[in-house]
């Protein structure tokens, strides 16, 4: 099952949570589809916001100061895997890095999601990208 499919289930289970704590509140001013309805945008709409705010939690000064630190090399054979190389990365440029490069979304996705600028995260992306380059190089 896929990440999307995961949280479209998620959301799906929230929903009819939210219904069924809510019915007591239902007035029959409406047809219950259409409340219902309103109910699940409700959801989906919270679930966005706090994914931008986390987003925005994540996204750090783009002047950080590790992009310019020397990296120090320990494994045995002089190599980081990249999980452990993005790991290190500041949370704004790994959460940039991991969205684009490995989720696929594009820069105006990703500033619908967290709120920052398309060229913020442009500028982001290309910092980690310069990072990982760093830590993974012998």
């Amino acid at each position: 099952m896929s990440r999307d499919e995961r949280e479209a289930n998620e959301l799906v289970q929230d929903v009819f949570v939210r219904v069924w704590e809510r019915l007591p509140t239902f007035r029959a001013q409406s047809a219950l589809a259409t409340w219902m309805h309103r109910l699940a945008v409700n959801v989906v709409l919270e679930k966005w916001r706090s994914a931008k705010r986390e987003a925005m939690r994540l996204i750090d000064d783009p002047g950080d100061a590790m992009f310019d630190a020397p990296v120090r090399v320990r494994d045995l054979d002089g190599r980081m895997d990249l999980d452990a190389a993005t790991a290190r990365l500041p949370a704004g440029a790994r959460a940039v890095f991991v969205l684009h490069d490995v989720e696929g979304y594009s820069h105006d996705e990703i500033s619908a999601m967290s709120g920052i600028a398309a060229g913020t995260s442009r500028t982001q992306l290309f910092r980690a990208r310069r990072a990982l380059a760093r830590m993974l190089a012998l």
